[in-house]
């Protein structure tokens, strides 16, 4: 998983309870996170020691305006 800040839909309001940004700060080039670690920081989530991963993608339409 590739995780880019930049394209986050939720930057700013979910910043202060994102994991990313509790472990790493900002992430100007991204991240990328193996099943494995994301399986890890899960478990850390879950039982409260770190927040979740507040990432929301910005979805782009591909749809165009007929004209």
């Amino acid at each position: 998983m590739h995780i880019d800040c930049d394209h986050c839909a939720v930057k700013g309001p979910a910043c202060s309870g994102c994991v990313v940004t509790v472990l790493l700060g900002s992430t100007p080039e991204g991240i990328d996170w193996d099943e494995s670690e994301r399986a890890a920081l899960g478990v850390l989530a879950e039982s409260g020691l770190v927040p979740p991963l507040r990432l929301v993608p910005v979805t782009r339409s591909t749809h165009r305006a007929a004209g």
